[in-house]
């Protein structure tokens, strides 16, 4: 393991739907899908995470997909930029994907930012508070 990464990353077991959190332990969303580049000598490495229902939905595929394409655009506003965090701000790969970074300095996707606000936060006990 190199720097609290897995060696080898299997992106399908160590980082696909994996929980993100940042450096103090709040959620920042899920890996819905990443971003590869293609070495000189043939191998991929990861470039970046990427966070949202469009681009979940277009790896999903099908029906489902396409429902949550068109979730993401409605509430987004037509805007369907996914969340890129950069692979150099993940600090450690294990049961989540830990940043080395805060989440107040990332761009929430408009659905998660919703479900946040409008679902979430009237469960009871799902404040930070102590």
């Amino acid at each position: 393991m190199i720097l609290g990464r897995p060696d080898p990353l299997r992106v399908e077991f160590h980082l696909l739907d994996r929980q993100i959190v940042d450096v103090d332990g709040h959620p920042v969303g899920k890996v819905d899908d990443v971003e590869l580049v293609r070495a000189p000598d043939g191998t991929y490495r990861v470039t970046a995470l990427l966070v949202g229902q469009h681009v979940l939905g277009e790896r999903v595929g099908g029906l489902l997909g396409r429902m949550l394409c068109r979730l993401a655009v409605r509430l987004g506003g037509g805007r369907i930029e996914p969340l890129r965090i950069t692979y150099d701000h993940v600090k450690q790969v294990s049961s989540d994907v830990t940043l080395s970074l805060r989440a107040e300095v990332l761009e929430v996707p408009p659905l998660e930012k919703w479900l946040r606000d409008k679902l979430i936060a009237r469960i009871p006990g799902s404040g930070h508070g102590g």
